[in-house]
């Protein structure tokens, strides 16, 4: 029952939003500049939330992070749940301490009632059986909505990201330019689309950081959907080289659904000798899936994918 309220709760969510909607934010550190529309050929047109971190200066540039469910980042006061992720308050912090190089935020929104269709990993759904795809197309959030209210796109908003988000980022705004300079990230069906995203464009990211994943896909467990996640994992690994990796996950809510399904993720990292300084799976038991929780140990992937280079000393 716990697990019925929690899809209805979210689902009440898509009812009240839409794609263009933008949410007047507020933010305790740094600010917020809204682009209001971004025009796609790849995915419907959305607006996006720049955080621009404490003491930002068009004298510096800076790295980006691109996070998905752009939404729920930064105020909790405009959110379906009255919580954020603390992002402002976080990132500015690690910047304000010297624990990280300064780096700007690009919040994306999710696509609402397509927020599943857009997130969930494309090829390897195209993988399953045309049987099983159909099924899978036939869930319910709840009585009367669909779980996919559209084909899975995924691909295309991988595209506006990379093409049309990233372009339009490094144009306007004093950053790094070039795939060292640049990250992804989000949690649940936003840490399914931030690894996919990544194997998909290792040239062009950094690295992904993926928290609680959701790696069931749906909302009960599937050893064929999860199957398809891992083969696909398996198969595109290589294509990895200096990228950073980061994966966490809880064990209460739905992250009790996702700790031997992130152990068998680790395990192909292990055997292909990822090298350890680049990827890490860190456990939080009691933690559940809330952007509370996410809040809480955000600092750790940050510092992760963001520390500062140790400067050789002079001779």
């Amino acid at each position: 029952m716990k697990l019925v309220a929690l899809l209805f709760s979210l689902s009440i969510f898509v009812v009240h939003t839409s794609y263009a909607n933008t949410a007047k934010v507020q933010v305790s550190k740094g600010h917020i500049e809204v682009i209001d529309n971004i025009e796609s050929q790849f995915v419907k047109n959305r607006f996006l939330n720049v955080w621009l971190p404490p003491g930002y200066s068009k004298n510096t540039t800076y790295d980006v992070l691109y996070m998905h469910d752009g939404r729920m980042l930064f105020d909790a006061n405009s959110t379906w749940n009255k919580q954020e992720w603390r992002v402002d308050e976080v990132a500015g912090s690690l910047i304000e301490q010297g624990k990280v190089r300064p780096f700007i935020v690009v919040g994306i929104p999710n696509a609402v009632e397509n927020r599943h269709s857009e997130y969930y990993p494309q090829q390897p759904f195209e993988a399953l059986s045309k049987q099983k795809q159909n099924a899978l197309y036939q869930l319910e959030k709840y009585p009367g909505h669909k779980l996919f209210a559209s084909k899975v796109y995924s691909d295309n908003y991988s595209r506006f990201l990379v093409k049309e988000v990233i372009p339009y980022i490094e144009s306007n705004y004093n950053v790094n330019k070039g795939a060292q300079h640049r990250y992804i990230g989000g949690s649940s069906m936003g840490g399914l689309i931030s690894w996919y995203t990544l194997l998909n464009y290792p040239n062009e990211f950094a690295g992904a950081i993926c928290m609680s994943t959701h790696w069931p896909g749906i909302f009960s467990h599937d050893d064929e959907v999860f199957a398809e996640f891992k083969n696909y994992i398996a198969n595109n690994i290589a294509k990895l080289s200096n990228q950073k990796v980061y994966f966490d996950y809880g064990d209460s809510t739905l992250d009790a659904m996702y700790p031997k399904l992130q152990a068998q993720i680790d395990a192909l990292f292990m055997a292909q000798q990822y090298p350890a300084k680049l990827w890490q799976s860190q456990y939080f038991p009691g933690e559940d899936h809330t952007e509370n929780a996410w809040a809480k140990r955000l600092h750790i992937p940050l510092e992760f994918m963001f520390r500062k280079t140790k400067q050789a000393a002079p001779e």
